[in-house]
């Protein structure tokens, strides 16, 4: 057998400022591991100079290679870029602004030659996170995990290693909206958990703002559970009968019993009460379903998950 061969995945978008110092530390790590390494960069559409950088990269260190997309397809489609190119016997896939620390690589290593043929990492803090965000990652699990098919744990990141069996499984897959840890779950295999505590950005700003999140966490819905849709007719079903009980009670209370109770609703009152909650079920309802007519209607156009201008 050999000498095992490790590609390292890294999404990159705007991070010019990011990828020598990054690319630095990579390399200071690797060359006191045993396997062979590969170091693939995938620039999703940058705004600055980072694909020059890539390339100066890769005149330097004969390992390095890059794909670059013709715009911005978004992180999950540049970590699908980077699983398709690449050549080693496991994978391992970090975020280009230093807060995945690389240090932890070895330990990522043992736990795949021990058997293991997916490594995750799980998030315990981060150095800048604020409070909202940190809440707002704790419902996200926890709704998710109540609403979906599988499970996904919490504080788990796209830091990563997959053996070549899963990435082969993991390049089966056709679906456009993705979330890569997501379908990674979904895949199954051995696999164990490393704890790492996320570094500070080496310099520059986050590119992942608020509106990219929310939008990831709407998708991870969707492509994870159809529980939703199901909750609907749940809720439909639950609303008609509770309506028709309270109907039934102040109708009873009033004309039968003479408003012995002295609400004094009237009947247009309780009309548009409940054509109130009607209508706020039914617009919540569609929103839920529109957002699945989205998914389809984007699976439906079968167009490429993205477009690549050059790679080397």
């Amino acid at each position: 057998m050999g000498k095992q061969l490790v590609s390292i995945i890294i999404p990159v978008h705007s991070e010019a400022g990011n990828l020598a110092w990054h690319h630095q530390k990579i390399s200071d790590v690797i060359t006191t591991l045993q396997p062979d390494f590969e170091i693939i960069y995938v620039d999703d559409g940058s705004e600055d100079e980072s694909l020059d950088a890539i390339k100066s990269l890769a005149k330097s260190d004969e390992r390095v290679h890059y794909i670059s997309f013709s715009r911005n397809f978004g992180k999950e489609a540049a970590s699908s870029a980077g699983l398709s190119k690449c050549k080693g016997d496991a994978a391992v896939m970090i975020d280009a602004d230093g807060q995945h620390p690389i240090d932890y690589l070895g330990e990522f290593l043992k736990k795949w030659q021990s058997g293991y043929q997916v490594v995750v990492g799980i998030r315990t803090a981060n150095a800048k996170e604020g409070l909202v965000k940190k809440i707002g990652s704790k419902v996200f699990y926890k709704l998710l995990n109540a609403i979906s098919d599988g499970e996904t744990i919490p504080r788990s990141t796209d830091f990563r290693l997959l053996d070549r069996l899963v990435i082969d499984e993991f390049n089966k897959l056709t679906e456009r909206s993705r979330i890569t840890r997501g379908l990674v779950d979904w895949l199954g295999y051995r696999r164990t958990f490393i704890e790492f505590e996320a570094q500070a950005r080496h310099s520059g700003k986050a590119t992942y703002g608020f509106n990219k999140l929310v939008k990831l966490a709407l998708h991870a819905f969707v492509s994870q559970t159809t529980k939703p849709l199901r909750f609907i007719g749940f809720l439909g079903g639950l609303v008609t009968f509770i309506s028709a009980i309270a109907g039934l009670f102040l109708l009873v209370e009033k004309y039968v019993f003479g408003d012995p109770l002295g609400l004094a609703v009237t009947g247009t009152a309780l009309l548009a009460l409940f054509v109130s909650l009607l209508v706020g079920l039914v617009l919540i309802s569609n929103w839920l379903l529109a957002l699945y007519v989205e998914s389809i209607h984007n699976e439906t156009q079968n167009r490429p998950l993205y477009i690549i201008s050059e790679q080397g």
